[in-house]
């Protein structure tokens, strides 16, 4: 017997992957082209030059059929080989994966502890790099906007840190909770290789990965790297140049990448970012009236895509999400690793706007109320009053 329907929409409010606009969705189900023949060629000399204005790059972006760790995984092979030392930092769940993945590779990680409330500490990056005087580091990875956490890292200050400390690491950083959702530099802060995912700011479903390269990052590929096939940039960026792949793309998701391309620049990057900070902090308003607090220790660092919310002690933060599911037809971000059980997370990113934040805020309160969980005041309220503010 099939269950009972359940009218309206589902609020896919989790951190990724997003929801998917109808003029994405429609653009990725055209009808699928031959991707040797002149309209996918004409297609792909559009696509990158316009992709490399959201990353902030003049170089190359690399498009994987992937999912965001095999764009981590492009990184690491291509400037990095077994047995080199890198230099990671313990600010969450995917930070952590991701020096894993490193591991397996066969890289030497030296992963500095935190407490994932906080993110890569500028001053801990000039302190480790000032001791190792051969040079022994050659990288460090550092994730932009850890997806479990809310916390923001400040990449500029990562960078001035290496160059300060007059080391020639290269700079990797994640952005898969970031991209076109935070204001992100790739040449003007100093990234080497910048790995992106199409499930969240993009606005597509899940099946590209990215790495936008530096100079410098093609030159250790070019000189170095590890055993590569379908990850090498070489043949990629070779064949980019004349609108072509090396392998079969996924076709029609770059359909749906040119539309949300457009959909980014019909409503500018600067009014995206400005959006996102905007709800994130009508949600932080709301998660301060309702006396909760945030996993970001550092107002410095909260996150302008995702806020992550611990519950009191006695509080299960999967059975809240439970609940908002099957009451209210509203998917939440669980607490991943460590914080499996005391936080949950709300995604606030992409194609969203402010009746969808009322919306999800509301459906959060009331799962609260209804879970126990004491609630101080409105938090409704608080994000209502910051979005007049704020109009």
């Amino acid at each position: 017997m099939s269950s009972a329907r359940r009218p309206g929409r589902h609020f896919l409010q989790i951190p990724g992957p997003t929801n998917v606009p109808a003029r994405v969705l429609e653009a990725i189900a055209r009808p699928t082209i031959d991707h040797r023949g002149p309209e996918f060629v004409r297609l792909v000399l559009e696509l990158l030059p316009r992709l490399r204005r959201v990353f902030g790059t003049s170089g190359p972006v690399v498009i994987y059929p992937s999912s965001g760790t095999g764009a981590w995984e492009a990184a690491l092979v291509n400037v990095l080989a077994p047995g080199d030392r890198v230099l990671a930092f313990e600010t969450g769940h995917f930070a952590a994966l991701w020096s894993e993945l490193a591991r397996t590779l066969g890289l030497h990680v030296e992963l500095v502890p935190g407490d994932w409330r906080r993110g890569v500490a500028p001053e801990a990056v000039q302190a480790r790099l000032s001791e190792d005087r051969l040079g022994q580091i050659k990288a460090v990875m550092v994730v932009h906007n850890e997806t479990s956490t809310g916390v923001t890292s400040r990449v500029p200050e990562v960078r001035s840190a290496i160059n300060a400390a007059g080391h020639p690491a290269l700079l990797l950083v994640d952005t898969i909770s970031s991209l076109a959702s935070i204001d992100y530099r790739h040449d003007e802060w100093g990234v080497d290789v910048t790995v992106a995912g199409s499930q969240k700011g993009l606005m597509l479903p899940p099946g590209l990965g990215f790495n936008a390269v530096s100079d410098k990052a093609l030159a250790a590929a070019a000189g170095g790297g590890s055993p590569r096939g379908y990850f090498d940039w070489g043949p990629v960026i070779a064949a980019n140049r004349d609108g072509m792949y090396p392998y079969t793309p996924a076709t029609n998701l770059l359909f749906g990448l040119r539309e949300a391309l457009e959909m980014l620049e019909e409503e500018t990057l600067p009014a995206v970012f400005a959006r996102h900070q905007r709800h994130a902090a009508a949600t932080r308003a709301a998660v301060r009236a309702w006396g909760l607090e945030l996993v970001c220790a550092d107002e410095r660092e909260q996150s302008g895509s995702l806020t992550a919310i611990l519950l009191p002690a006695g509080s299960d933060a999967d059975s809240l999400r439970a609940l908002v599911l099957e009451r209210f037809d509203m998917s939440l971000g669980a607490g991943l690793g460590r914080l499996r059980g005391r936080a949950f997370r709300i995604g606030h990113l992409g194609d969203f706007n402010d009746l969808m934040l009322v919306g999800t805020l509301g459906g959060v309160e009331l799962g609260l109320s209804m879970s126990g969980v004491p609630v101080a005041s409105s938090g409704v309220a608080a994000a209502l009053d910051h979005l007049r503010a704020t109009l």
